[in-house]
């Protein structure tokens, strides 16, 4: 099993710098992790379930900051937000992939996800607003890890996109259609 200790650490800096006087959400308790992966009916990767276990339940992060797993200060949870894409986009062209957590609402329909079956914990961009679902799936990161080191130091896709640079090198994520079909 991977330590993330000292990344942890880090993302707690960076968080605490971002809102010296709104600090994150209260972490989940073990049970609580464990109730929410039997309700998804996967395993969070080891990294998501330390961040919302050892640091904060969301509300860190960003842009528009980490959603909450389950219950918590942001109205929209993760869990809740997968259950309810599978349930409203099965069997359609939109259909939600199976073991893909969102975890950060980027407004307009666009989603950072966590693909909990890859070892890694790559993270995808949901980005519909094209229109076209074969189109709507984007491997922002190839790794959870990876990702949150982006977060640290400032070094993100959206941060290059807020200084207004185009953003044309994310590469489509190949699984999207096998995973929807499950």
């Amino acid at each position: 099993m991977t330590d993330y200790t000292e990344l942890l650490a880090r993302i707690a800096a960076r968080a605490r710098d971002d809102e010296p006087d709104m600090p994150p959400a209260a972490p989940l308790t073990q049970d609580g992790i464990d109730d929410a992966e039997a309700r998804l009916g996967f395993h969070l990767h080891p990294l998501l379930a330390a961040i919302y276990r050892d640091f904060a339940n969301g509300g860190f992060g960003p842009d528009y900051q980490l959603l909450s797993l389950t219950g918590g200060p942001t109205s929209e949870q993760a869990v809740e937000r997968y259950l309810e894409a599978r349930a409203d986009h099965a069997g359609t062209d939109w259909a939600w992939p199976e073991g893909v957590l969102p975890i950060l609402d980027w407004g307009c329909g666009m989603y950072a996800c966590v693909d909990c079956r890859s070892e890694e914990g790559t993270v995808l961009l949901f980005e519909p607003n094209p229109g076209d679902p074969d189109a709507a799936w984007w491997v922002d990161s190839p790794s959870l890890a990876a990702w949150f080191e982006h977060y640290v130091d400032d070094t993100g896709w959206w941060v290059r996109a807020e200084e207004g640079e185009d953003l044309d090198d994310m590469p489509p994520w190949p699984d999207a259609k096998e995973r929807a079909a499950r």
